[in-house]
């Protein structure tokens, strides 16, 4: 075929990613890759039937992105498993890396932002691979993650010296990130419903580090939890809250104000709460679920309020597979009060703004004819998206076989 000559792709329904209804029978024109047209399907005005593609029994939504995951590790819930991961090399951990990047493109994903890892693997893969025609996603990279000296995040990264300030470290750190990575508070209690721990850099090291960042041009994503933690963070610029549990109706405001994104994990925590799995013993299940429970009433006070929200499934938890657990996490916001054309944008264009991907995230006329396809109407979404039909990138079917589990 032609590159410039137009292309033909009848659907049941689409979901544009912009957050407004879903529209019913609509003709794609596609050239060289791009959408040139979308209007409604009409049989007798097409000038050759014979390049149209019928996927008039399906649905499609844009490609899926995923703010927040942790590629060198797996959502495996066998504890000798999870513990060997920390003491991988890297020719290891490439692997394991490789394999969780194909589990999402599997799903539709087509970007993922790593929040970091002990020993900066999924950096230094991103460094050797980046040029790699094999490497199908759009991967940001936050390499090791700040935390404080004898406070939650070692797993995830280093801290400052005994009498060293977050920002001075940082400034005189020149390994290529895609963003920075802050954690300013502990995690979630598992056995104290809502505690709250205290920040883990004062206002002053997160300003004039958020300040440092940004002249770099790097965005920054700061974990918090607390009323206090995230009150710091948003005072501070930064760019996106992750988790933000049990942070309060105020700081959902000033999010909403600053259009600062809040990425909220909520089956992270979900997870905690499965009595198949038992990752958890039966009380910490009642405080996770207390905890998913109050992290719901944030996202409709969120929906309320006006904040943008984008997905992330921390993927690399206790039973949060890489790639799966998007869905799901798109099943939390609906629970949430979420529209489905809102949970769609929130996995879809609201992911790609806060990524900066201007290309992605959208189904429309001079985007990249990038899309998902699943059977059926969108009534069945979000579930369906687990099973999709076919991926189209720049209006041509990829291939798309489903990795096993193993996670």
């Amino acid at each position: 075929m032609v590159m410039d000559e137009a292309r033909y792709i009848r659907v049941g329904h689409l979901l544009d990613g912009s957050g407004g209804p879903a529209r019913k029978d609509v003709l794609l024109t596609v050239r060289a890759g791009r959408f040139s047209a979308i209007e409604p399907y009409r049989a007798g005005d097409l000038p050759d039937a014979a390049r149209l593609i019928d996927l008039s029994r399906c649905t499609i939504t844009p490609p899926l992105v995923d703010c927040h995951v942790h590629l060198a590790l797996a959502g495996s819930i066998d504890k000798v498993a999870r513990a060997r991961q920390f003491e991988a090399d890297y020719s290891q951990a490439a692997e394991i890396i490789a394999r969780h990047l194909g589990y999402h493109f599997a799903q539709g994903i087509f970007a993922v932002r790593d929040g970091g890892d002990q020993q900066g693997h999924v950096q230094r893969y991103k460094a050797e691979t980046a040029t790699s025609p094999a490497q199908p996603l759009h991967l940001q990279v936050s390499g090791r993650a700040w935390h404080r000296a004898d406070r939650y995040g070692a797993m995830l990264g280093r801290h400052p010296g005994e009498d060293e300030t977050l920002a001075l470290v940082f400034a005189r750190d020149s390994t290529p990130i895609d963003q920075l990575k802050v954690i300013n508070s502990g995690p979630n209690s598992l056995t104290d419903f809502g505690k709250e721990t205290r920040p883990q850099f004062s206002l002053e090291e997160l300003r004039e580090t958020v300040r440092l960042a940004h002249a770099r041009g790097l965005p920054v994503m700061v974990h918090a939890n607390g009323v206090e933690p995230v009150r710091q963070a948003i005072e501070a610029g930064a760019d996106s809250i992750e988790h933000g549990y049990f942070m309060g109706r105020d700081n959902l405001a000033r999010l909403a104000e600053k259009r600062i994104f809040w990425v909220p994990t909520v089956f992270a925590m979900q997870a905690l709460t499965n009595k198949v799995l038992r990752i958890s013993p039966p009380a910490e299940r009642v405080v996770a679920a207390l905890n998913v429970k109050s992290q719901l009433q944030q996202l409709a006070w969120a929906k309320e309020l006006g904040v943008p929200v984008a997905t992330g499934t921390d993927a690399g938890c206790y039973g949060v597979m890489h790639g799966e657990a998007l869905v799901e996490e798109m099943k939390m916001l609906g629970k949430g009060g979420y529209s489905l054309p809102e949970v769609i944008q929130a996995a879809s264009q609201n992911g790609a703004s806060l990524l900066g991907l201007e290309d992605l995230g959208r189904i429309a006329p001079g985007r990249p004819a990038d899309f998902l396809v699943v059977q059926g109407t969108p009534a069945q979404l979000p579930r369906k998206l687990a099973y999709l039909e076919a991926i189209y990138r720049n209006g041509e079917p990829v291939p798309s076989s489903r990795a096993g589990s193993g996670q």
